[in-house]
């Protein structure tokens, strides 16, 4: 068994102790909790009665004897990096809730501390990669089935909220609290998604309108275009403000379409491909002729509790992760590239100059204007759609 300590006792950790207490996690014992709220160690407590309790996550990591094995840390974004690197620190192996961080040169810090311990086991709870929806897409880029990748386009606005929702925490939706909005909370998945896909672009141009829907410091409108290093161009569209929303992402490549909607995927494959048909064919006006073809896979979507007991495999067995937490800088670069963006107006090239992006993300943190402070958890179980 794996003794896991939980940090942080909010929306996500209310939905991570229904896993485990539903009996989702057979490998995992909770035997800590921390929280710097009364309230929320209370409501631990009578969920894992017979587990120690701290005042925070600081306080758990450091006790003598271990009060755990692991650490699952689900805290305020700016937090995920600090404590994971005290956890190694004092032998924890670390399974981070998304985003890695708010900016890449603390993230870079706290994939140096991992690599100190390469003893100690570095996790983070990218739990779409879990899906086969987009395992499956993966599959067929890499594969070479969709041919050569030429365009990808992604729109997820299903991730609407209401005043209430940013409301909840006096930390959230702040420069100063969250570090940022609709990228840096909703979509770290997508942004870990598409480049795990699609691989990494080279270049951003983004607008991201801040407070566009909300009364809120931070974007909740962002639409983005990508340029990646083999010539393919692609466009990220999100927002909170959606209502009907939609989650559409389209990958063309060089020998058909892929389309993934509603929980399904659609693949229109060409009978040639398109860029010998181009040179190939005496036909002006006429594209390859197309098919339909069913798409198979093992329909898995194991998702959090999945990541959990992989995290948990890795640890007592050796193996494979969901996702290593030295991944995550990956999607992080790319949503601090289309900040860097939109604060500027400049189309950014990665790598950028992460320096700047800080200096700039300081300039707002100073400026950020604290909110009341609320006693609010919201259990988040609900907001995790099959795809997102």
């Amino acid at each position: 068994m794996l003794r896991l300590g939980i940090i942080g006792c909010g929306g996500i950790a209310m939905m991570h102790t229904g896993n485990i207490l539903e009996g989702k996690c057979p490998e995992i014992v909770v035997t800590a909790v921390a929280d710097i709220r009364e309230s929320r160690r209370e409501w631990a407590k009578s969920k894992y009665p017979d587990a120690l309790v701290f005042n925070s996550g600081s306080e758990l990591i450091a006790a003598e004897p271990k009060a755990c094995d692991a650490v699952l840390i689900a805290t305020p974004h700016y937090l995920h990096p600090t404590l994971a690197m005290e956890a190694f620190e004092h032998g924890l192996h670390v399974m981070s809730e998304k985003p890695a961080g708010v900016y890449t040169l603390q993230v870079r810090e706290e994939i140096e501390a991992a690599n100190r311990h390469p003893e100690l086991t570095f996790g983070l709870m990218y739990n779409q990669r879990t899906n086969w929806i987009y395992r499956k897409a993966k599959e067929m880029l890499d594969s070479g089935e969709l041919g050569v990748m030429k365009r990808m386009n992604w729109i997820i606005t299903d991730w609407y909220r209401a005043q209430c929702y940013y409301d909840a925490g006096s930390w959230r939706a702040t420069w100063d609290g969250e570090g940022g909005g609709v990228l840096l909370n909703q979509c770290p998945h997508q942004l870990d998604l598409l480049q795990w896909i699609c691989g990494l672009p080279v270049r951003v141009k983004a607008f991201t309108h801040e407070g566009k829907w909300h009364n809120i410091e931070v974007e909740d409108d962002v639409t983005a275009y990508l340029e990646f290093e083999n010539g393919a161009t692609g466009v990220f569209i999100a927002s909170t403000g959606d209502a009907p929303g939609v989650n559409r992402m389209e990958i063309l490549g060089s020998k058909g379409r892929l389309l993934i909607e509603n929980d399904q995927i659609l693949f229109e494959r060409n009978e040639t491909d398109e860029r010998e048909w181009c040179f190939t064919t005496d036909k002006p006006f006429g594209a390859p002729p197309t098919e339909i073809v069913p798409v198979e896979s093992d329909g898995k979507n194991g998702q959090h509790a999945e990541v959990l007991n992989a995290f948990a495999a890795h640890i007592l067995r050796g193996e494979p992760l969901v996702a290593d937490g030295r991944e995550g800088i990956r999607g992080l670069t790319l949503s601090n590239a289309m900040h860097l963006s939109g604060w500027t107006g400049e189309t950014v090239t990665i790598p950028f100059d992460e320096e700047r992006f800080l200096a700039l993300l300081n300039e707002r943190r100073a400026k950020s204007v604290k909110k009341q402070e609320t006693d609010v958890a919201m259990d988040t179980a609900g907001s995790f759609g099959r795809s997102k």
